[in-house]
């Protein structure tokens, strides 16, 4: 099977896994607000630096296609002031973040229930393909109604999923 060595770094990473997934998990259960604010300072951050390069390589295409320079000034002032604006403002980049992942999952709900309306006729089960697809197009537009409460929603059940992991994590690390 595996050398000792290889096993005891395996077991390692899966015990160091667990805590930080149950850090997390309790994190976000605890204090979601916060632990959200963490993650949109990181975008934040990310769309400054992705922003940042876009501006520096207009330099570098000097001999390049004006409407190529200009895109790229385009897309770097565009991630710039993004950045820059959900670090000024927290509490709304992290509430407007998270409508948009609720409007963006609520539009991917309600294509995968119509896309099982599609394989209805191909189904062996089909009233449980109708069901799931009807389930998915309530959910998509109910989370499109209430995007905000819908990503909160789902942001405490990400903490209680990560939690249980990071538990089994554990288990699985001291029964190794």
């Amino acid at each position: 099977m595996f050398s000792e060595n290889f096993s005891k770094k395996l077991r390692n990473n899966v015990g160091i896994n667990g805590l930080i997934s149950i850090l997390i998990g309790l994190l976000i259960l605890f204090w979601p607000g916060r632990t959200a604010q963490v993650g949109t300072v990181l975008i934040g951050i990310s769309f400054i630096l992705i922003g940042v390069s876009y501006l520096v390589s207009i330099f570098a295409l000097m001999n390049e296609n004006p409407w190529s320079r200009f895109g790229h000034l385009l897309l770097g002032t565009v991630y710039l002031v993004a950045g820059i604006f959900s670090l000024i403002n927290l509490a709304a980049a992290t509430a407007t973040l998270f409508i948009i992942i609720g409007i963006l999952v609520g539009f991917t709900w309600i294509t995968e229930g119509f896309v099982s309306f599609g394989f209805v006729p191909y189904s062996p089960s089909k009233p449980w393909t109708i069901l799931s697809g009807l389930l998915s197009v309530v959910a998509g537009f109910m989370l499109l109604l209430t995007p905000l409460w819908g990503a909160m929603a789902l942001w405490t059940l990400l903490g209680v999923v990560v939690l249980i992991l990071g538990i089994f994590k554990l288990i699985r690390y001291f029964t190794w």
